[in-house]
């Protein structure tokens, strides 16, 4: 963990004082997730720091809930305040492994590449991916941001968000022309999106890229909100408009499943 130090030459020097504390207080975090526990004098040795200055960033960390005092004096473990943290991102943590074994199945099944979104702000963010056996040079979409309007999971997640939401988020994000072919007038992609939920499925039509053609059906959970959008995304030369037709219902049947092991029993 030294190169968090800032007494090694590293950049965290030229940091302004708060900014190097919340890395000086990341690297304690990480230390006792590693270690289990530790005592202040590991933990000042570990990040280089005076004793004192690691007494200090425990003590703000236990005052958060996020390390406590074990009970061997001046030990400290992860605190439970970690949970609450984690309890923000575990409903993705979750959608991505239940739907694992659904996203390599459907990959065999219809040979495209399938994506796991969900939104983060205003984008559409791919969190698991698996390529078809014809998608052997797909790109890999993992960790992307992609613009929600033109891409079939940004189309999911936006057509069943409340209007005025929906409405907020586009204003924010803006409609930027991407090819040609993206939808750009606000008229246009609520039609879209109309369209969308009714046949249970969005698709975008080299409006990302052109010669790439996707689709995307919505994922719920228990309580029926949809969290994330199952897609399939091919060349647009094999996976034409008639083939979209004939693998929606693959799609938004490995969509349910995977809504139905998040806990949704609509």
């Amino acid at each position: 963990m030294s190169n968090h130090s800032p007494d090694n030459g590293t950049t965290t020097t030229s940091q302004p004082g708060g900014v190097q504390s919340v890395d000086r207080a990341i690297s304690v975090l990480e230390i006792l997730a590693q270690r289990g526990e530790a005592g202040v004098s590991e933990v000042a040795a570990e990040i280089d720091v005076h004793k004192s200055t690691a007494f200090r960033l425990l003590g703000a960390l236990e005052a958060r809930g996020l390390a406590e005092q074990t009970g061997e004096r001046g030990k400290y473990r992860l605190g439970f305040g970690i949970v609450r943290l984690a309890g923000a991102v575990t409903g993705r943590i979750d959608v991505t492994q239940q739907g694992r074994a659904v996203c390599e199945r459907l990959a065999e099944e219809i040979g495209e590449t399938v994506n796991i979104a969900v939104m983060q702000e205003h984008y559409a963010i791919n969190l698991y991916q698996v390529r078809g056996p014809s998608a052997i040079t797909a790109q890999n979409w993992v960790g992307q941001l992609t613009p929600l309007h033109a891409t079939s999971s940004g189309k999911a997640l936006l057509a069943h968000l409340p209007a005025k939401e929906r409405a907020a988020l586009v204003a924010e994000a803006g409609l930027k022309r991407i090819t040609p072919h993206t939808l750009t007038a606000k008229t246009k992609l609520e039609k879209d999106l109309a369209e969308a939920r009714e046949r249970g499925y969005s698709l975008t039509l080299e409006e990302m890229e052109i010669g790439l053609h996707a689709m995307a059906a919505p994922v719920r959970d228990r309580d029926g909100d949809v969290i994330a959008a199952l897609s399939a995304s091919g060349p647009s030369y094999r996976l034409t408009e008639e083939r979209i037709e004939e693998i929606a219902p693959s799609l938004i049947k490995g969509a349910d499943e995977i809504s139905h092991r998040m806990g949704y029993l609509g």
